[in-house]
């Protein structure tokens, strides 16, 4: 039997990189192995172009602009053959943050200007490899979700919300606990699942991205000891600051992780929340609520011609599951470190693009099976007329209020109600005639006379508008 591990191009192991790459691939510019080692050669160029800026070496000369830009276009350039480079390199170093260090001392020591070269031992000046690692790591984050993540997810979300504006007045026959309850709109339903999206939303869009450079055990020994007059402190903080991070001044040997664990709970919150939008879309479907009958050329079942399933849903819904599972592994492990550090970050953080990935793969399927979706008016309509029932509540509650108001007759709305109701379906002529017993106020009782489960949906329709253009 032939090996598939042999095969040229290479299999790939996961979904991700083999049946869903197309989705996800704009992550592999933030998130995968050789993002994360141009974003090494990244910070350790910008240290370098800082440290001589600001004249923190006595002796060290400033960089040119000239210099600083070509320093600067080896990380514009880097590519296939610089990863290729760095992982041969890496195969001598055992130790890939170091790799990076001589790949970027070589590019120094190729520059013609000599002076240049004469710098290269600045590269990673004081630095530990966790200095370079955090920044990086959190120089990826934010680029995979300022870019990518958060614009495919609040794209989603404002489909939701026009869908809901879309159904804003379509009567929809409620259920709680799986049982026929007081009407609503589907519009009003859908902006619920908009409204808690944006939250969700607001929240990572809010997100820091800390960022530290201190040494090996957060202490600036190596620094201090090396340069005792420069402000350390002052020196990292703008380093940081300067790379768009929030500047974290207390850490062990690794920047703590505390952000990393808030965004990526902020997150998973969303993909709870489109879970239960994926879940209650799906029973509307198998409720006849919705049609699937655009862009439809699928196969919906291999023997069953009539159908089509609710894949875009279904597929979602277990993406955000392992999505879930990893982003709630990310945050509960990365706030843990023996002492002043232990390697386990190190190995979980490879998974953040895992993570956003399925996270990502689903909000693309939900995107793709929303705009695949027709309402049915009609068979919300039929269930609304067979659930006569749910009217008991609006005619015991204005016997409440009758009663109150010191009108005869009210006595023990509910049970009166409850009696007429309970178990059993009534239809609206029933329903009239046990309205024309009661002995309502004239204008209470034409109310009641013209009311249907269509038209009992209450202020649902004006809600929808609290969700804004």
């Amino acid at each position: 039997m032939a090996s598939l591990a042999d095969a040229t191009p290479p299999i790939a192991l996961g979904a991700l990189d083999g049946r869903y790459r197309g989705t996800v691939a704009p992550l592999v510019d933030h998130l995968s192995e050789a993002a994360l080692n141009r974003e090494r050669v990244r910070v350790e160029v910008e240290w370098l172009i800082h440290l001589t800026s600001r004249g923190v070496v006595p002796g060290v000369r400033s960089l040119s602009e000239a210099e600083q830009a070509r320093l600067r276009a080896v990380v514009d350039a880097f590519g296939p053959a610089d990863v290729a480079e760095l992982a041969e390199i890496e195969r001598e170093t055992v130790h890939d943050v170091k790799a990076v260090e001589y790949y970027l001392k070589r590019r120094l020591t190729e520059a013609a200007d000599s002076d240049v070269a004469s710098l290269s031992e600045l590269v990673h000046f004081a630095c530990t490899s966790e200095d370079i690692n955090n920044l990086s790591y959190a120089l990826m984050v934010k680029g995979a979700v300022t870019d990518v993540w958060l614009p495919r997810a609040t794209a989603l979300v404002d489909a939701v919300a026009a869908m809901a504006r879309d159904l804003r007045d379509v009567p929809l026959l409620a259920h709680t606990h799986g049982q026929p309850a007081t009407p609503t709109t589907m519009g009003k339903e859908m902006a619920v699942l908009a409204h808690r999206l944006r939250r969700q939303l607001a929240r990572v869009g809010r997100a820091e991205f800390l960022g530290k450079l201190n040494g090996a055990t957060g202490t600036y020994g190596a620094h201090l000891a090396a340069v005792p007059e420069a402000d350390w402190p002052a020196i990292s903080r703008a380093f940081v600051e300067g790379l768009g991070l929030t500047w974290n001044p207390l850490t062990t040997q690794i920047e703590s992780h505390d952000w990393q664990a808030e965004l990526y709970a902020d997150i998973a919150r969303f993909n709870r929340v489109l879970h239960n939008l994926c879940t209650d879309v799906w029973t509307y479907i198998s409720m006849g609520y919705f049609a699937q009958v655009r862009g439809q050329g699928t196969v919906g079942s291999s023997t069953m011609p009539h159908k089509v399933n609710p894949i875009r849903f279904e597929n979602a819904e277990a993406n955000l599951e392992v999505s879930n599972a990893l982003l709630d592994v990310l945050g509960s492990t990365l706030v843990q470190s023996r002492l002043q550090r232990d390697l386990t970050d190190s190995s979980m953080q490879r998974n953040i693009g895992t993570a956003l990935g399925h996270s990502l793969l689903a909000i693309d399927n939900v995107s793709r099976g929303l705009a695949g979706l027709d309402a049915v008016p009609e068979a919300m309509a039929a269930d609304l007329d067979a659930n006569w029932e749910v009217l008991g509540e609006p005619v015991q509650s204005a016997m409440r209020a009758l009663a109150a108001q010191g009108v005869a007759g009210m006595e023990n709305p509910y049970e009166r109600l409850k009696e007429l109701t309970r178990g059993r379906r009534i239809t609206g002529e029933d329903l009239r005639e046990f309205v024309r017993g009661l002995g309502l106020p004239a204008d209470v009782e034409k109310r009641f006379l013209e009311l249907t489960p269509a038209t009992y949906v209450g202020l649902a329709p004006q809600l929808v508008d609290y969700l804004g253009e």
